[in-house]
């Protein structure tokens, strides 16, 4: 697919992951939006880009993505690449007091229902498109869990789930494109408490990754370490459970 002279919309593009994909895409000529609910985060991340623009949206609320489809349908008419990169984790183990139960929720809200949501509500716009593409940013944790982000990881498996189904289907329908970027653990704001300052990789090593599954139309874009992960679990699910939450 070609990357250059797009426009590109990135969930949670503030920091992270999505901050990066924004640098190096904006470099390569594509208008970049990005959205989240911290307006002072995107507009910390704005005046380090250049050919960005924010839209606070909260991806969780009817409301905030009503708003942001109409918008975008009326104002940027040749959206081409939805990026769902926004994320939500906590880390914990299961147990009587963990309140799985309600961590779950914001989790799937955020890594799953929501991606559901605003990837429907922009199918209209995407299909008008001559090339277009969706990346849903998945994880290592969608081939095995974490046992100390357990229901991160389900909502991951459940994300995985519906990329292939979404694939399969507009495959035969349109000229979407729908990709998975399936990371390790990154250094990222998101993953300290998790050990990813110091065992993450660069954020930007990933978005470097997603750019050339891009440009080859690599769908499932297996990133550091995770491919050879994949390989060990598939012939041994066992010790590449072990293997993960050593």
């Amino acid at each position: 697919m070609n990357s250059t002279d797009k426009t590109v919309l990135i969930t949670g593009g503030g920091s992270g992951i999505g901050f990066k994909t924004a640098k190096l895409l904006s470099k390569k000529g594509n208008k970049i939006i990005i959205i989240g609910r911290t307006e002072s985060k995107l507009n910390s991340a704005v005046e380090k880009l250049s050919n960005v623009i924010a839209m606070r949206c909260d991806i969780n609320n009817e409301n905030d993505v009503k708003n942001l489809v109409e918008k975008l349908t009326n104002e940027h008419p040749d959206l081409s690449v939805l990026i769902n990169n926004a994320g939500r984790a906590f880390a914990y183990t299961h147990g009587e007091n963990a309140s799985a139960f309600e961590k779950a929720t914001e989790e799937f809200a955020t890594n799953y229902f929501s991606v559901i949501r605003l990837t429907e509500r922009l199918l209209p716009l995407l299909k008008s498109q001559p090339e277009a593409a969706i990346v849903n940013v998945s994880s290592i944790s969608a081939i095995a869990p974490s046992a100390n982000l357990p229901t991160y990881s389900d909502s991951k498996v459940a994300l995985h789930s519906y990329t292939l189904s979404l694939r399969h289907t507009l495959a035969k329908e349109s000229n979407i494109k729908v990709f998975e970027l399936m990371p390790p653990l990154v250094n990222t704001e998101f993953s300290k408490e998790i050990g990813g300052e110091q065992h993450g990789m660069p954020a930007e090593e990933v978005a470097k990754s997603l750019l050339d599954g891009l440009k080859n139309d690599t769908y499932e874009i297996y990133v550091g370490q995770t491919a050879e992960f994949r390989q060990f679990y598939f012939s041994s699910p066992a010790e590449g459970f072990a293997m993960l939450n050593n």
